[in-house]
């Protein structure tokens, strides 16, 4: 009986030293696994929201939002243009709130590194610009700031003031 016990704890310590933080180790890999997985479907939502809104960008041609700025437009088409900014501003915090950390990993970094591709392009367009203060109007304040931030790169680079 005396050796049973003695096996029994034999085997006790084993699983302390060995089996537990294996068990561990195995839990916070899964762990970070599943949250990158979530970071990755995160990302392809917002994206497949982006070319969503660049449809609509294309079935609304004529406000030439993919060229030159238009400035002959009707009163009608100023509304949709301004429609179509408020939606992607929207996505834009959107993406900030989901996507941007202050200390990000280098996968991260890539990811943030392409939305704001996506708002700088944007940025480089006047007529976002000057409507950029009234779009911003109550949103996530350090989204307000990085926009702000965009617009001002792009409005120096053009040579003018921004909005």
């Amino acid at each position: 009986m005396n050796e049973f016990k003695d096996w029994m704890e034999l085997a006790s310590f084993i699983i302390t030293i060995v089996a537990l933080p294996f068990a561990i180790a195995v839990f916070i890999f899964e762990q970070r696994r599943e949250r990158a997985n979530e970071e990755e479907e995160i990302y392809l939502k917002l994206s497949d929201d982006y070319s969503r809104f660049m449809e609509l960008v294309l079935q609304n041609s004529d406000l030439k939002l993919r060229s030159s700025v238009a400035t002959d437009l009707t009163e009608e088409q100023l509304d949709r243009r301004l429609a179509l900014y408020s939606i992607l501003v929207s996505l834009f915090e959107r993406a900030y709130l989901l996507v941007y950390e202050d200390d990000m990993d280098r996968k991260q970094l890539r990811m943030w590194r392409s939305w704001e591709d996506f708002m700088r392009e944007w940025c480089e367009r006047a007529d976002f610009r000057a409507a950029l203060p009234g779009l911003l109007h109550g949103e996530d304040p350090d989204f307000v700031n990085e926009m702000q931030k965009l617009a001002a790169e792009a409005a120096q680079q053009a040579g003018t003031k921004p909005a």
